[in-house]
């Protein structure tokens, strides 16, 4: 791991500065990152994805402990710094790319290198990374919707979104992420961080997050492309009733035309708003849809 002196250092001898930009903030607090890496309980045939790796700092301690580190970094002097400081390293591969391809896809080059690394190593497929800021949101997101599905996820947000990732029904940081996050595993807050754990200090609060997939949470869950399209059909109208955003249905949920019916066997009322919903109402409503449109 390395001390701020040192990152700036190696940023200066590549005549490069932090790019904000690209939200890039490295944690400068080594007892944090141990705390980081510790509460992952790495092992030594897991997988782990890292995304932002900047020069390799927290790299250094994740190829001690893990099978396998992909190591993503969309920076192509900071990839590079860090590559040459870990040459000897036989397991990590460095992958000098955006880690999202869209909102929606993460990068087909990352996905294959995780996939290619299951087939070696047979552990858990766990996200540890102090993630820059724009893309942590969807990134956590695809890695929890799949198809590559990361088994637990140890991360610094910024406080912001970590509250969305905890957040609960009717509270004003409930959103998507926070639904299906509920949905498919167990998430909490380990630590509050402030700008200072940081160079350069970011503007606001960060936090040290961890989630953990729950698989008989997950079973719960006929068809997560069905349970997505229902999340998102009707947080996307969040200040709507739900009778509202069922007129507005689109793809196959537009073939629904007993909402009220569907709404009535989930003991859920009409007129309520989708950001009053739980995540086991969506469940519920995404089961009962999909098995009515099965029957039909």
């Amino acid at each position: 791991m390395q001390t701020k002196r040192q990152i700036q250092q190696l940023l200066v001898l590549a005549g490069v500065r932090p790019n904000k930009r690209l939200g890039q903030h490295f944690l400068i607090d080594l007892n944090l990152m141990r705390l980081l890496v510790d509460s992952a309980n790495i092992n030594n045939n897991d997988i782990v994805l890292e995304v932002g790796c900047g020069t390799g700092s927290l790299t250094e301690a994740l190829i001690e402990k893990a099978g396998m580190v992909i190591a993503v970094e969309l920076d192509r002097t900071l990839a590079e710094i860090a590559k040459s400081r870990l040459a000897n390293a036989e397991n990590i591969e460095f992958i000098n790319t955006d880690i999202l391809e869209n909102k929606n896809t993460l990068s087909h080059t990352v996905t294959n290198a995780l996939e290619s690394a299951r087939k070696k190593y047979h552990g858990r497929i766990l996200l540890v990374a102090n993630m820059p800021y724009n893309v942590a949101s969807p990134t956590m997101m695809n890695l929890v919707t799949g198809p590559t599905v990361a088994d637990a996820m140890y991360v610094t947000v910024q406080k912001e979104v970590a509250d969305r990732m905890t957040a609960v029904p009717a509270c004003s940081d409930y959103g998507t992420l926070s639904i299906f996050l509920s949905a498919t595993g167990d998430v909490k807050t380990i630590r509050v961080l402030k700008p200072t754990v940081f160079w350069p200090q970011p503007q606001v609060d960060s936090a040290m997050v961890s989630f953990v997939h729950d698989q008989a949470k997950l079973k719960r869950i006929e068809n997560m492309e069905f349970f997505s399209e229902t999340v998102h059909l009707f947080m996307g109208h969040r200040r709507k009733t739900l009778m509202a955003c069922s007129k507005l249905a689109r793809g196959k949920l537009a073939k629904i035309d007993n909402w009220p019916g569907i709404f009535e066997l989930c003991s859920i009322k009409p007129t309520q708003r989708p950001e009053q919903l739980a995540a086991e109402d969506y469940i519920a409503i995404a089961n009962l849809c999909r098995g009515t449109l099965a029957d039909t």
